[in-house]
């Protein structure tokens, strides 16, 4: 489901932020990604979700080669991932119902499925109450929740998340994360960034350490 074959990733012709990366992950496969703070982690992940192009390598993502993509595939290829970016990226004009059902409204799902499928995953997060509010009202872990709730409400193929505990307390970490699992149990493929090494010996998942951009 995600195939990573010798990449790098340089910028200013002098900073290697990754360097030779190589890994395959399942479909159907739990992961954690962990390494300190500027190992490389978020550029992975920039580079799985087509983002941002390697410097040489290859990746392909939910049976896609992303260094073949045209420009018309590419909203294809995202519908198919759920991502959950570090600073949220959500949009401030639009309610939190709106930000969660914006991947249903882009694939066409009727209004009342809509409607019931965010209301599911909201009260799944702990938002429900809070449908109506805009981002600025929101603290950071409720914001953090918001992303989550819109990377999963369209039962994507694959997700990948980029800290998404880091503004969290740890029982609704753990509650997440349990999210995550039963999302995986489902079939999808689920890739978490994460310092939180606590956490993460709580689980029994594979993880991957990458340190200075290099596994």
């Amino acid at each position: 489901m995600i195939e990573i074959s010798h990449l790098y990733k340089t910028y200013n012709q002098k900073f290697h932020a990754l360097k030779n990366i190589s890994l395959e992950i399942n479909s159907g496969e739990f992961v954690f990604l962990t390494g300190p703070s500027g190992a490389g982690k978020s550029t992975i992940f920039k580079m799985i979700s087509g983002y941002e192009a390697p410097t040489s390598g290859n990746i392909k993502v939910a049976n896609y080669n992303l260094g073949k993509l045209s420009n018309k595939d590419i909203p294809f290829f995202r519908r198919k991932l759920g991502v959950v970016f570090q600073d949220f990226k959500l949009l401030l004009d639009k309610n939190v119902f709106d930000n969660v059902s914006l991947p249903l409204l882009v694939q066409g799902y009727p209004d009342n499925f809509i409607k019931r499928r965010v209301h599911e995953v909201l009260d799944t997060v702990g938002l429900l109450h809070k449908k109506e509010q805009l981002p600025e009202c929101l603290s950071g872990g409720e914001q953090q929740r918001v992303a989550i709730a819109r990377a999963i409400v369209h039962q994507p193929g694959v997700i990948i998340a980029d800290e998404p505990t880091g503004n969290l307390d740890p029982d609704m970490s753990h509650h997440i994360i349990d999210v995550f699992e039963k999302v995986c149990a489902q079939g999808t493929t689920v890739f978490i960034a994460t310092h939180d090494l606590e956490m993460v010996k709580k689980r029994n998942k594979r993880v991957i350490a990458i340190k200075d951009g290099a596994i």
